[in-house]
């Protein structure tokens, strides 16, 4: 079930990234592609078997998974952009392109590596798991590690949080409130994985669960506003962009 989850979402990731390539090689909305493009390279790369065959082939010490993390960041970041644009958000926009923004995302980054370069990541494994499973120093600095990483998605989430809110209770066409609906509920499902080095190992599944809702809400979430863009035009826009280049 979970290996079915992973590749369909992968599977959505990808062709609606190529479906955007012209748009993008017209210079039109490449926020879009570039967001689908990121989230279709994380995904890849959360997948046992493709990340073990690109982990070996950087070298066996799980850089790819390091390489994860900052994919995800540059994917939560346009998804930041791409959404308080849209909506009409501008303080939600300088919290994230501001000095505030910055220094979050440039503190994060540097927890993110300092922690990497501090653990034992010999042997190529998805999510660091066998190094979990080992225990020791190096199991207690993977969860530092993780939660470093969640971080930054966490603070892009709450930050996007209330422009959805807004658009839920305004007169936007049914699409694009639809679209907020589902960006809210995925913001909300990033917002919840700080809480995960909390939960008992047992919830495995839920925290699994939990990341892939985010996942796929994003994504469904910005098809939707690429559709309702396509549909009503520049109508569609207010009271925020959907247009811009």
């Amino acid at each position: 079930m979970i290996e079915i989850l992973q590749w369909s979402t992968l599977a959505i990731c990808g062709l609606i990234a190529v479906a955007r390539v012209p748009s993008a090689v017209r210079g039109e909305n490449r926020t879009l592609f570039w967001i689908f493009a990121l989230m279709t390279v994380a995904i890849l790369l959360s997948i046992e078997a493709p990340y073990v065959t690109i982990d070996q082939a950087l070298g066996g010490f799980n850089l790819a998974n390091l390489i994860l993390r900052f994919v995800i960041f540059a994917a939560i970041f346009c998804v930041g952009i791409r959404v308080t644009r849209g909506f009409g958000a501008t303080d939600g926009y300088r919290l994230l392109t501001g000095r505030t923004g910055m220094a979050v995302l440039a503190l994060v980054s540097l927890a993110v590596v300092g922690v990497f370069i501090l653990i034992d990541t010999r042997g190529s494994s998805s999510g660091l798991a066998q190094i979990s499973i080992k225990g020791g120093v190096d199991a207690m600095l993977v969860e530092y590690y993780g939660a470093a990483g969640r971080a930054y998605p966490a603070y892009v989430s709450l930050v996007l949080l209330p422009a959805m809110v807004r658009a839920l209770r305004s007169s936007l066409p049914v699409a694009i409130r639809s679209a907020a609906f589902l960006l809210a509920v995925g913001a909300v499902a990033i917002a919840l994985t700080l809480f995960f080095p909390a939960a008992p190992p047992s919830w495995g599944p839920a925290k699994f669960v939990v990341n892939y809702t985010a996942v796929l809400c994003f994504v469904v979430g910005l098809a939707l506003i690429w559709a309702a863009r396509v549909r009503y035009g520049r109508s569609a826009a207010k009271p925020g962009t959907f247009t811009e280049k």
